[in-house]
């Protein structure tokens, strides 16, 4: 790959929109490196969603694009405490873990890939001044609007959601990149950074968006809803169980969680493998011909084996019927368990992954009422006052974090 427009279209490729792309296109005119941030939060336990924006980072990759992973330990707890400060850092240990792993396992050439923790920027005087400078130049109701669709609505909402969109901006700025990149219900938070940085004199950046996979049952895939998704650390006999129970009426291509799967996770996966020249075809039969990315395997009875090589003739198929909905569910199964399988091992001969796991995750109090600590006087222990500005609540995300900012190769 060798011009600016080929560049171009590997990095737009598969999106579902493209926010003022041609700040893209000047800086690979100009012959410059591009620069782009992914974040994610490290709240509930990731799931096989992730494999949709860690498959489209391998194309900027491949297109020469600098990529920043930021785990947003700081956004984690800002959004509705839906993580514990406690436990913040150890899901952030864990996502990095995972998503390391996940990079390898694809074969995802990674010497332009870094990872960050918010937390090693995100408490700076500059950072925190500019969001001062943000709190008083935006509105409740744009700052309400711009997390619309990404922090967690309740009827009584705290303020630290009104500031997420405010951070997520501002990362743009202190990640130094060219454009951002995320799903499609990011949107306004993007629409709200191309606003609003330039009014503190800030570039304004590009913003690239997937489009939203679906859960096994319709709707969301949600890391808080377990029957919705699939962990990557899942046993087989657990996936099979969950794709088994997936929403897959047949010749419903709409709201079909497994179709989405197929197409923006496994096909493109699969095409990486053609367009490197490995020889990999990690999700077709042995007897599939030349080109295919995708096998349904079937009975002889049933007209056996269907080989394709798009996803528009697999949609296609499944909706005239060719395809029962029990095959394409042994198939789905059969890809996932082929992109599970070494992430999974990889977990299992770490010690060290293990143990933050259990420190990340751990598992929920047993119900019953606690018994009170005595103390020498035979009097309850005193409670310990909330922690407050400049205590151990935000320190701990801070002094938990001292290697923050790594080399994928470290």
């Amino acid at each position: 790959m060798t011009t600016a427009d080929e560049k171009y279209e590997l990095i737009v490729r598969d999106l579902q929109e493209v926010l003022d792309g041609d700040i893209i296109k000047k800086i690979l005119a100009e012959g410059r490196t591009v620069k782009c941030y992914w974040g994610t939060a490290p709240t509930g336990r990731p799931h096989v969603g992730y494999f949709v924006p860690l498959t489209k980072i391998a194309d900027f990759l491949q297109a020469g694009v600098e990529v920043t992973v930021l785990l947003a330990d700081v956004h984690a707890f800002l959004d509705n405490l839906k993580a514990p400060i406690e436990l913040v850092q150890h899901r952030t240990k864990f996502y990095e873990f995972l998503l390391r792993n996940v990079f390898k396992s694809l074969g995802i050439p990674v010497d332009r890939l870094k990872f960050v923790m918010g937390s090693t920027y995100q408490l700076s005087r500059e950072y925190n001044l500019d969001q001062y400078k943000l709190c008083a130049i935006v509105t409740e109701h744009d700052a309400k609007k711009a997390g619309a669709e990404v922090v967690k609505q309740v009827e009584n909402p705290l303020l630290s959601g009104l500031l997420y969109p405010g951070l997520q901006a501002l990362d743009e700025q202190y990640l130094g990149c060219d454009f951002q990149f995320g799903g499609v219900d990011q949107r306004k938070i993007f629409t709200f950074a191309k606003e609003y940085l330039p009014r503190l004199g800030y570039n304004q950046r590009a913003h690239l968006m997937n489009k939203m996979v679906p859960g096994l049952a319709g709707g969301k895939m949600s890391s808080s809803d377990p029957n919705s998704k699939i962990d990557f650390l899942d046993p087989p006999d657990v996936v099979k169980s969950k794709i088994k129970k997936a929403f897959c009426e047949e010749g419903n291509i709409v709201d079909n969680g497994l179709l989405a799967f197929i197409r923006a996770v496994v096909i493109p996966i699969a095409r990486l493998h053609i367009e490197r020249g490995d020889g990999v075809r990690p999700f077709v039969g042995a007897d599939a011909p030349e080109g295919s990315v995708f096998t349904v395997s079937r009975p002889e009875k049933y007209g056996g084996p269907l080989h394709f090589s798009e996803y528009a003739a697999l949609e296609k198929a499944f909706e005239n019927k060719e395809i029962h909905p029990g095959d394409l569910k042994t198939a789905t199964t059969g890809a996932l368990l082929t992109l599970l399988n070494p992430i999974r091992k990889a977990f299992e001969e770490s010690d060290e992954w293990k143990t933050v796991e259990r420190l990340a995750y751990p598992p929920p109090e047993k119900p019953g009422k606690k018994k009170e600590k005595k103390i020498g006087t035979g009097r309850p222990a005193a409670t310990a006052p909330p922690a407050g500005p400049g205590t151990a609540a935000v320190d701990g995300v801070a002094d938990a974090l001292d290697n923050t900012t790594i080399s994928a190769e470290s």
